[in-house]
């Protein structure tokens, strides 16, 4: 059953998830989300010192950050993931966002098949703004990036729906329960994808003999797809998506 929980200190509502994401975010009323692209991807720590920065000089508070975009050098084991998750919400604790256990910022997370960075670094991350008026109206949220994998205890390769296939019928199937997870997060939060304005795919496997019956029949990509070339973070995993409707977007 999925969770929901309502973060005041960031202006938004979240889908509960593990300790190291949640599954979604969307702002509350009277406040929208913004995201910012790095011109050239940081490394976590810049990456965090950035985003600081970034937040100050609008006058908002750490705990306003509710998502984030990351790429990795390569897939993680799962004790390699677990180690790299624990190091990133450090940030966030002190941040005053994650607490026991609980944390309420979207990630994706991400490894580029070519020319993959030296060391995991941010991509992008998104914040939220008080907004009135018609800007206010807008929906505004991101969905976390999942792989083809059930939530739940245990190893990843114990849950990774046709672990070690990706013939056609098999990268169907995986995609089917992908697309589901983002269905599932979305009306959780009271959105659909009439409401997204970008879906992003990572994989290296061909998406041809499932993108029109799976993606475009469901209209997961009414507003076009963004296929990056590149594999989920954990091995083992061959098929990621997250989804987003943010008002402003920016590059610095």
């Amino acid at each position: 059953m999925v969770e929901t929980a309502v973060f005041e200190a960031g202006g938004y509502r979240y889908v509960r998830g593990p300790f190291q994401y949640s599954g979604g975010v969307a702002a509350l009323p009277g406040f929208a989300i913004e995201r910012v692209r790095f011109a050239r991807p940081r490394p976590i720590a810049d990456g965090f010192q950035a985003i600081e920065a970034h937040l100050n000089a609008l006058g908002l508070p750490t705990t306003t950050f509710c998502a984030c975009e990351l790429r990795s050098p390569a897939p993680f084991t799962d004790a390699g993931f677990i180690a790299f998750n624990r190091a990133y919400v450090g940030t966030l604790e002190r941040w005053g966002i994650f607490k026991n256990d609980e944390n309420p910022v979207a990630r994706s997370n991400v490894c580029p098949e070519n020319s993959p960075p030296a060391e995991p670094v941010f991509e992008a991350f998104s914040y939220t703004v008080p907004v009135q008026g018609p800007a206010s109206t807008v929906k505004s949220f991101v969905i976390a990036g999942s792989g083809e994998a059930q939530e739940g205890p245990g190893d990843y390769a114990e849950r990774i729906v046709r672990l070690g296939e990706t013939t056609p019928e098999a990268m169907t199937e995986k995609a089917r329960y992908v697309l589901g997870a983002m269905e599932t997060r979305m009306a959780a939060l009271g959105v659909g994808w009439a409401d997204a304005g970008v879906s992003q795919v990572y994989t290296v496997y061909d998406l041809y003999p499932f993108f029109a019956s799976e993606i475009i029949a469901r209209g997961a990509a009414a507003a076009g797809l963004t296929w990056y070339y590149a594999r989920p973070p954990v091995t083992g995993l061959d098929y990621e998506m997250d989804v987003r409707n943010v008002p402003v977007e920016r590059i610095i």
